[in-house]
């Protein structure tokens, strides 16, 4: 019989600054080598928790604590930070709050530096957890300087140096590449399987975490288990839709398709999953069936890029020879690889940077000939950390700022800033302290800031990154009213294929430096060339058509066609 490692009995929190419990009367036993799925949607208690195991309440957020909490055999409140440590190890959603080293190779030696262990024993053991990584060739970089994929890279490589019993995974894929998180996922798995380790992963994005099997979801809403289920059972139930947690692509294709999702077996693995003949009749009829083809976009180009290379000082090119163009009114997804150029793309479309070779020009006028501020009355850049964005204290106050500083009368702001909260789902807590709340609530925070001032060019850098479905939904809905009743161009930096194919219509993709594809999204992620290039990966709806038997480009420009034609009757 396995042992039981975390143990909460009639547990109850609530934080000091709250009027009510964040957690309510919860009971929960995790067992040794379990490895668990805490899953939720924003404010549905899954990082507090989280916080309750490995310590970070009581001892770093005050609060009122009923019932029981055990981890290890041992009560959490009458024990510490530095002794829980030694059970349980933490990659948190927000990397920059985890480094303390000066640079990569200091940061995963902290641990052993601590127990004392030799230098010589050290490095072999930092070069092997950051070769697991893919980051041992970022050594002696300064973490906070590197691409927030990177970040948690070297976050995850930190955690293997501590040979804890418990290792909680705070949304581990939230800004890794596709195929990077396809890594991760795998690398957690070794960990399960061949350590005995007990494994919690807290992640907004099921179908990539289901990429290997889970024992057991935990399933929470306003601060309660709502469910302790198998993946197969919460796959198969009406829970997700309930809880507004997104489900696998090929498991809305299958239900758009008609099928009856009860008698599918395996349903949690597309490998294994068995189709009876009549569901794989339904899919195929689905997928091939003709439908009204997405129109071209036809306007102006607001954004060209021209033979662009670009490299920070003292460094080799970052971008090499870019050149693309951007349609006025048009969505498009940038994606590739972490550290392929995406962002700094952006930066050289907002001014923050200028090209060391070729042109960037917005409209008519090259960037190189307009000040930042004339480029800001065009392009807003919401990017990706939200710590970097953030100067006021409190949520309302950071969302204006921007509308004051243009001198906009108080009616005008006050009116758009309660748009922009409420589209975000944070009008609720306007008048909060922006350090009270989670990195995916602060996420939120900067995209609000940026919509409220409604630019003609909108740049979001990994928006869905830490948000849930509901919130994700919203801020989409709210971007594709400003792109279609406003004319607003929009543009994603994204590895959240989700994104690309409900709500870009072509997308630029980038590979070491270099622009390797600029293409419909259904023809972008259909191409095995481009897929391997850019580190993304086949989407579910990809293998789905493969296992049936259909040409995967006409499978997934099939599926976008009838999610955008019931999207528009429903309008």
């Amino acid at each position: 019989m396995k042992k039981p490692v975390i143990e909460f009995k009639d547990f109850t929190f609530r934080y000091q600054t709250q009027k009510n419990p964040t957690l309510k009367n919860i009971n929960l036993t995790i067992y040794e080598g379990e490895k668990v799925l805490i899953l939720g949607s924003s404010g549905s208690g899954k990082s507090t928790l989280c916080n309750c195991i490995n310590g970070l309440i009581p001892f770093s957020f005050n609060g009122e604590i009923t019932g029981s909490c055990k981890v290890n055999g041992n009560e959490t409140r009458d024990s510490s930070i530095f002794k829980l440590s030694n059970d349980v190890g933490t990659v948190l959603q927000d990397s920059d709050a985890q480094f303390v080293g000066l640079t990569v190779g200091e940061d995963v030696a902290f641990v052993m530096e601590n127990d004392v262990v030799p230098r010589k024993e050290m490095l072999p053991v930092i070069h092997e957890n950051l070769n697991v990584v893919n980051m041992d060739a970022f050594i002696d970089h300064v973490p906070f300087r590197l691409s927030g994929g990177q970040k948690q890279k070297v976050s995850i490589a930190g955690v293997f140096s501590n040979d804890v019993k418990v290792l909680i995974f705070d949304e581990p894929l939230a800004a890794l590449d596709p195929q990077m998180g396809m890594t991760a996922v795998a690398l957690i798995d070794d960990l399960s399987k061949e350590t005995n380790k007990t494994i919690i992963i807290v992640e907004h994005r099921l179908e990539d975490v289901l990429y290997k099997p889970v024992d057991r979801v935990i399933l929470m809403s306003k601060g309660e288990i709502v469910a302790d289920v198998s993946p197969e059972e919460l796959l198969k139930s009406a829970l997700l839709k309930e809880s507004g947690i997104r489900e696998p692509l090929y498991l809305t294709a299958m239900k758009y398709a008609g099928c009856e999702i009860g008698n599918v077996k395996n349903i949690c693995d597309l490998e294994t999953l068995e189709l009876s003949a009549e569901n794989k009749d339904k899919l195929v009829k689905f997928f091939r069936e003709e439908r009204e083809t997405l129109k071209e976009n036809d306007g102006e180009n607001v954004i060209s890029f021209k033979n662009v290379d670009f490299a920070y000082e003292g460094n080799e090119k970052v971008l090499k020879n870019v050149s693309f163009d951007v349609k006025k009114g048009e969505r498009l997804a940038i994606i590739g690889k972490n550290g392929a150029g995406k962002s700094t793309a952006a930066k050289l479309i907002c001014g923050i940077i200028r090209p060391t070779e070729g042109s960037v020009t917005i409209g008519d006028k090259e960037t190189k000939d307009m000040t930042v501020k004339e480029i800001g009355e065009k392009v807003g850049y919401v990017m990706q950390d939200p710590n970097t964005m953030i100067v006021k204290d409190i949520i309302k106050d950071e969302v204006g700022l921007a509308l004051t500083l243009r001198n906009m009368d108080e009616e005008t702001v006050e009116g758009r800033v309660k748009n922009a909260l409420e589209t975000c789902n944070l009008y609720p807590m306007r008048n909060w302290p922006v350090d009270s709340i989670s990195y995916g609530q602060k996420k939120r925070v900067t995209v609000a800031s940026m919509m409220a001032l409604e630019p003609d060019i909108l740049i979001l850098d990994e928006p869905t990154a830490g948000q849930d479905f509901k919130s994700y939904t919203d801020i989409m809905n709210f971007v594709n009213v400003l792109n279609k009743e406003y004319g607003k161009t929009i543009l994603f930096i994204t590895h959240d294929m989700h994104l690309a194919i409900e709500n870009t219509d072509r997308a630029v993709v980038f590979a070491d430096g270099e622009l390797i594809d600029s293409n419909k999204v259904f023809s972008v992620l259909s191409n095995d060339e481009t897929i391997k290039r850019a580190h993304l990966k086949q989407t579910s709806l990809y293998n789905l058509a493969v296992k049936i038997g259909v040409e995967p480009e006409v499978a997934i420009r099939h599926f976008i066609e009838f999610e955008r034609g019931m999207k528009a009757d429903e309008q």
